[in-house]
């Protein structure tokens, strides 16, 4: 079976080598190659061969940071999955990471398991989120004022569809309704809801 395709972008090469031998041990996943800092990753980004699944990204590096990287791969390689993988507690830089498109945000002194199911979860489902980082997460989502929004009740169904694996576009076949419609709804719950994307919905 074809493993998961991982790199680790950690400026501490010790840490950086023990964090790729614990992946390697994983049954799934195998990592491509490790680099020192996002300027590093993103020049070797540019060979399609080495673009991989998932990215474990530091946050704190010199010359560029994981969150500036993160922002560039998210635009240039969306199909990539970056999992923030740092030493920073701080709300504030949690919330920048997964605002720059990190689909996950994981502390280094994280149990071995708990890392392997964020790298499972990741590849099934598109993002994996701890409890502590789904509080902060829901608060800065929206404010007290949205949990008074009156919602419709196809706009409830809406959102019992998009906690599934469902695409919007089977969600829009599933209701009967026209892509365009299924759009329609999404925009105006991010608004009503003062959400950006479907993980805030999820959430929600």
């Amino acid at each position: 079976m074809k493993k998961h395709s991982v790199v680790i972008v950690e400026d501490h090469i010790l840490l950086s080598q023990a964090i790729s031998s614990l992946v390697d041990s994983f049954d799934d996943f195998e990592v491509l190659y490790l680099c020192n800092n996002g300027k590093e990753l993103l020049t070797k980004l540019k060979t399609p061969k080495n673009v991989p699944q998932i990215i474990l990204m530091d946050v704190n590096m010199p010359i560029l940071n994981g969150i500036e990287a993160t922002q560039i791969i998210h635009k240039e390689y969306p199909q990539v999955n970056v999992i923030a993988l740092s030493v920073e507690e701080n709300d504030a830089v949690i919330i920048k990471m997964l605002k720059a498109g990190a689909k996950g945000y994981l502390l280094k002194d994280v149990e071995k398991t708990v890392l392997e199911e964020a790298l499972k979860e990741v590849i099934k489902h598109g993002y994996y989120h701890t409890k502590e980082v789904s509080s902060i997460l829901i608060n800065s989502l929206y404010d007290d004022s949205s949990s008074t929004v009156q919602l419709k009740e196809r706009e409830i169904e809406f959102i019992k569809h998009v906690c599934s694996e469902l695409t919007y576009k089977e969600i829009s076949e599933k209701m009967f309704l026209s892509p365009k419609t299924i759009d329609g709804y999404r925009d105006t719950l991010f608004q009503k809801l003062n959400i950006k994307n479907r993980v805030g919905l999820v959430l929600y």
